[in-house]
């Protein structure tokens, strides 16, 4: 029997704001255990929480980047569960009324002729508070509790089941990873979970429309572990099925050490939950003024500037495609760009050169240590015939080491190409003198006897003479 994988994501993305969703403590990573947990977090008595509103500027941005409904009233509800790093006893979230409705997204899977574009449908973003944390091992044979992360703002992004593989599920969490960076609403650090996926699995028989049993794997922050835990989970489900097995409905855990995922808890349904409207907070009413106000404050986002790069500067669709990968990169070649150098020129520097570097040292582009105006000074000197494309390699490698601009290492480096006409002929006229038989040859028809002599004239001015001058010299002196 042939199966197919259906795969939904629910996505925690932690919002970038200074402090937790319903109090003034500080969301600051890394901070002490306990320091920022305040009288909120610990549900002391008589306290009451007060909505963030940058929290619900963030819910705004995310929904109008993805074509989503944003509700004009929405309500918290509170999600009834018991566990240690909870001491309200219950979560602060949203349920039948959420903040952000359906959307869409496209994302693009594979790459080269297998490349397809596919739209993944959202089905809700809402905001919540996220609980504290077990601490195990600190002290021997006991676990702690840090209430630190408790009430920090997220925003859960719940998508349809509309993958259908690990690789379609990677790309739509990349693209969503990239996104929520772009328009300013999460930093995306994964290592510290500011974004992690929970991911919905489960198999059906080829062919048919009614699901299957799903099993969400828990809390997986890297990639290359999702896309690892969806292939063991696939095909543990369907060795199980044809095993004639039943799968049931869970929690599961993967393990990167064994890369195999393992049942944690059965899975709860969301009248385990017992929601229902939070009686401390009033419904949340956005108006269409709060929602222009946000809109102004969007930036350009990433389709859209692609599209722009396209008719702008007259790049392809591959390299548009790339240097949207992310704000940084796209605001990096646009500063490059604003200097009046060659868009073209500038766009294979940004994804070869400065990018290989980038990658060998472990930096992001905001670490570069060429400036925007650096590499375009560079990329005007090869539009100009000061250098030749080989020496500004070696002016890229000096600039980023830091030995100084283009000009000076230029200089100091004796790069600057020979585009005197006379003293290009001059060195023509030896070389043919001294290579008479390459020219027998390529008058008996033999082109690469040309590419001989442009490569000893090239040779004999040590690499500094203007190729296309030599080229045009060496046709006219040799009647071609």
């Amino acid at each position: 029997m042939e199966w197919e994988v259906v795969i939904g994501l629910e996505t925690h993305t932690q919002l970038q704001t200074k402090t937790k969703i319903f109090s003034g403590a500080s969301t600051e990573f890394g901070s002490e255990p306990n320091t920022q947990a305040c009288v909120v977090s610990l549900a002391l008595p008589g306290v009451l929480p007060v909505l963030n509103r940058e929290a619900v500027k963030c819910a705004i941005k995310f929904g109008l980047a993805v074509n989503a409904e944003i509700a004009a009233r929405s309500v918290f509800a509170r999600k009834n569960y018991f566990y240690p790093d909870l001491p309200k006893g219950y979560q602060i979230s949203q349920y039948e009324l959420p903040v952000v409705g359906k959307g869409s997204m496209k994302i693009q899977v594979g790459t080269g002729d297998k490349a397809y574009e596919k739209v993944i449908n959202i089905t809700r973003a809402h905001l919540e508070e996220d609980a504290g944390k077990s601490v195990h091992g600190a002290q021997e044979g006991m676990s702690g509790i840090d209430l630190n992360r408790a009430g920090t703002p997220l925003l859960e992004i719940v998508t349809e089941p509309d993958m259908r593989s690990a690789a379609e599920a990677v790309a739509y969490a990349k693209k969503l990873h990239d996104l929520v960076q772009w328009i300013g609403i999460c930093d995306g650090n994964m290592q510290e979970g500011s974004f992690r996926c929970d991911v919905n699995v489960s198999v059906r028989p080829k062919g048919s429309d009614k699901l299957g049993t799903r099993r969400e794997i828990k809390n997986l922050n890297s990639f290359k572990f999702m896309q690892q835990a969806i292939e063991y989970e696939t095909q543990w489900q369907i060795e199980t099925l044809e095993d004639g097995g039943t799968i049931q409905q869970a929690t599961v855990l993967f393990n990167p050490d064994s890369g195999e995922t393992r049942a944690m808890r059965s899975k709860e349904e969301a009248n385990d939950y017992r929601y229902f409207p939070d009686p401390d907070l009033l419904p949340l009413a956005i108006s269409e003024n709060d929602i222009n106000t946000v809109k102004t404050e969007m930036p350009e986002l990433p389709e859209a500037m692609k599209a722009r790069f396209e008719a702008q500067y007259g790049l392809a669709h591959y390299d548009a495609n790339a240097l949207t990968s992310s704000r940084a990169t796209a605001d990096y070649f646009v500063a490059t760009v604003d200097t009046d150098c060659d868009a073209k020129l500038a766009a294979n520097w940004v994804m070869g050169s400065v990018s290989a570097k980038l990658n060998a040292d472990d930096k992001e582009i905001s670490e570069s240590p060429i400036s925007p105006s650096a590499l375009a000074s560079l990329i005007k000197r090869i539009q100009d015939g000061t250098i030749s494309n080989n020496a500004a390699k070696q002016v890229f490698e000096a600039m980023w080491a830091g030995e100084g601009d283009a000009d000076s290492i230029i200089e100091s480096k004796g790069l600057k190409q020979v585009s005197d006409t006379g003293a290009i002929e001059a060195i023509v006229d030896e070389v043919l003198a001294a290579n008479a038989a390459m020219v027998e040859e390529f008058k008996a028809g033999k082109e690469k006897a040309f590419n001989a002599l442009v490569g000893q004239a090239m040779k004999a001015s040590k690499g500094k003479a203007n190729p296309a001058q030599v080229n045009e010299i060496l046709k006219k002196k040799l009647g071609a």
